[in-house]
């Protein structure tokens, strides 16, 4: 089996690598990344394709996806949160140019990543399945393009029945390698890894609404791996148990509740990303305050997947690998990238890719 694996080297994608190269069923994976990284992985070929670009500008992604067995697709931009242009240029345009060229090199497989970000809100009271609607959040860039992209593999399962299309919709993907990255993505320069300690938490935000849910990212892995070898179709709620809320994360960092309402919440965010002091705008706390619970049952049995590690020991992996600034050998989880914390500072916070 022949996989091409496009935006390979990100939290997911690396992950993705391994797991594929430990498969006896895998004998050849070529990594498409906007920049090569150092990482020689086995079975692996990378090349470097950008898909902002037009196929003018390197090898038509056809080309690349000519003769595999399957596609799997998660290049996706979250920063830079300030210019919603350069995201979509990427995330939904750049998926256009995946689902062309699967379509143009006849690749009989495609599995592509969503999220549970996707998801419109749910009921309070139960977990919402596959087939909730996948409107998004209009507030947020990143749930608007998850939301649209979903809308164009409606249209592309119905332009092309003979492509088996499965959608991975995770909630939030948690590693000690995607640490550093992440830092980068959602809190900024200013989180140093020594104030990364459970008992330098004093208090947790006791917000409505604020639910979620966690997996970690070999986990993760492992479903888009089963996925790519078993005949399933459609979309995949995917996450661990338990959910989390401030209950939980209370009780994970040992700290106490601080009621607050979300306006309060909000406006401490908008205040912090206006003043580029962190990353992550304001849309994406509402997307999370607006998250439904997802039930997983149909990859538990469609997929025979469980989770091998609880949602607890995904948060605390993530924590670990920021108290210790942990990364991975890709340019995306590097944790020592070049002009590090003053070039985030120079460049604008939440500025660039």
């Amino acid at each position: 089996m022949r996989v091409v694996i496009v935006g390979a080297t990100g939290n997911v994608g690396s992950a993705v690598v391994r797991a594929l190269a430990a498969d006896p069923a895998v004998t050849s994976i070529t990594g498409l990344a906007r920049r090569k990284p150092r990482w020689q992985a086995d079975k692996t070929t990378w090349r470097q394709v950008d898909l902002r670009a037009s196929d003018g500008d390197g090898p038509p992604l056809a080309d690349l996806f000519r003769g595999a067995d399957a596609v799997v697709h998660l290049a996706w931009l979250i920063q830079p949160t300030r210019d919603p242009a350069e995201t979509w240029r990427t995330n939904v345009l750049g998926t256009a140019r995946v689902l062309r060229a699967v379509a143009a090199a006849r690749v009989p497989a495609l599995v592509c990543a969503s999220s549970v970000a996707a998801y419109s809100p749910g009921p309070t009271d139960r977990a919402v399945d596959e087939s909730w609607p996948t409107h998004g959040c209009p507030t947020s860039a990143y749930s608007r393009e998850k939301a649209y992209v979903e809308r164009m593999l409606d249209t592309f399962e119905a332009e092309h029945r003979d492509i088996r299309v499965v959608r991975m919709r995770p909630g939030f993907l948690f590693s000690r390698a995607s640490a550093a990255q992440q830092r980068r993505y959602f809190v900024g320069p200013l989180l140093f890894g020594p104030l990364a300690r459970p008992e330098l938490t004093p208090v947790v935000p006791d917000v409505a609404g604020l639910r979620f849910q966690v997996l970690h990212t070999d986990d993760a892995a492992d479903a888009y791996r089963r996925a790519l070898t078993r005949p399933v179709h459609g979309a995949f709620n995917l996450a661990a148990d338990p959910v989390l809320d401030p209950a939980q994360l209370a009780r994970i960092f040992r700290a106490r509740r601080l009621k607050l309402p979300p306006a309060v919440l909000r406006a401490a965010v908008a205040g912090a990303w206006h003043g580029r002091l962190t990353p992550a705008s304001p849309g994406l706390l509402d997307t999370l305050l607006r998250l439904p619970v997802m039930d997983c049952s149909r990859a538990h049995g469609e997929l025979d997947w469980r989770p091998g590690r609880d949602a607890e020991e995904a948060l605390r992996a993530l924590v670990d690998g920021l108290r210790h600034n942990a990364g991975a050998p890709t340019p995306p989880l590097d944790p020592h990238p070049p002009g590090g914390r003053l070039r985030e500072f120079a460049t604008g916070v939440g500025q660039r890719p």
